[in-house]
């Protein structure tokens, strides 16, 4: 099973959301882009300023994720990786924070690395997963 989930931002590219192999489930990236193709975490005022909140971009992330994954049976308890694509490291404690409000030590193995950009020049990062979900 794979597929693009309703509700939420269309890919910007042919690739699913999600997809289920046996009993794994892999989450493509995932961004704070919502389905009306705005980035939550990114303001811009009157004068053209610019203001991007990596502990936001990050909590809608993880729960963009949690949707994602509930459409295959599975919750972020299921993750079992992790990797995350930053734009820039110096955002790393702000992610770092808002990841440890939902796993700990016992969570999903992780890598988070640095990247030049992402297809939004207001997203800060993208995750991907894979989950399992256990077979009744």
């Amino acid at each position: 099973m794979s597929g693009v989930v309703p509700h939420l931002a269309v890919p910007r590219g042919a690739f699913p959301h999600v997809k289920v192999v046996g009993d794994m489930v892999f989450v493509s990236g995932t961004s704070s882009r919502a389905p009306d193709n705005t980035i939550v975490g990114a303001e811009v005022d009157e004068l053209g300023t610019t203001r991007l909140d990596i502990r936001v971009q990050t909590r809608e992330v993880l729960a963009t994720m949690g949707r994602i994954l509930q459409t295959v049976g599975c919750t972020l308890d299921d993750l079992v990786q992790v990797t995350t694509y930053l734009v820039s490291m110096n955002d790393f404690g702000g992610y770092n924070e808002v990841y440890a409000e939902h796993f700990d030590t016992t969570g999903p193995t992780r890598t988070t690395v640095a990247v030049h950009q992402l297809p939004h020049p207001h997203l800060l990062l993208e995750i991907q997963g894979i989950a399992h979900r256990p077979q009744p």
